[in-house]
């Protein structure tokens, strides 16, 4: 078991039920022993960022569904420090930073739908619980990277993520949703 930390992706079990984490890929921001936060990378939202936010109206950037935890909260990830700041989870990817410079850049078009991901909610772990779902084998572990992060085919994700690791992991991706229906 990789030990998790900032910039992992945590990849549900194949047979993982609980619907808020089913097939899914959450990138890890932060991991604590007071508790850990990511963000569900494949889940997209029905609503664009212009009818969430009024300030950008008319905005077609897409969003996604971060995880069951405060729902009414906006997060987002990026690729611009140089104009956005942030922590850096890996290498070009950033959290956080400056959300009244994303609206300004978005409007003056200076920020693009390549370089950001916005996300409702977030997904959250108290003080040992990740460790526990990880020795229960309720997710794989892996680096994260600009590739899956960003990648273009959300549907996609989780079967990229499992394939890149090659052996038994390729195999799961053909795996049954229920087994008990075959």
């Amino acid at each position: 078991m990789t030990i998790p930390e900032p910039g992992h992706l945590l990849i549900s079990d194949p047979f993982l039920k609980d619907p808020n984490f089913k097939r899914t890929v959450i990138l890890l921001c932060e991991h604590q022993v007071e508790g850990s936060f990511g963000f569900v990378l494949n889940k997209q939202h029905q609503l664009v960022l212009g009818e969430l936010v009024d300030l950008v109206e008319g905005c077609n950037f897409p969003v996604f569904i971060g995880g069951p935890v405060q729902k009414d909260s906006l997060h987002f990830i990026h690729r611009r420090p140089d104009l956005l700041g942030g922590t850096e989870l890996i290498d070009g990817i950033f959290w956080g930073g400056d959300f009244e410079a994303v609206l300004s850049l978005i409007l003056t078009k200076e920020l693009q739908e390549t370089d950001i991901r916005f996300f409702v909610g977030y997904s959250g772990w108290g003080g040992g619980q990740l460790e526990e779902e990880l020795s229960e084998k309720s997710w794989i572990t892996r680096n994260g990277n600009k590739r899956l992060v960003f990648y273009k085919n959300v549907e996609e994700i989780w079967k990229e993520a499992l394939f890149d690791l090659g052996g038994e992991y390729q195999q799961m991706i053909n795996y049954p949703i229920d087994p008990q229906l075959n």
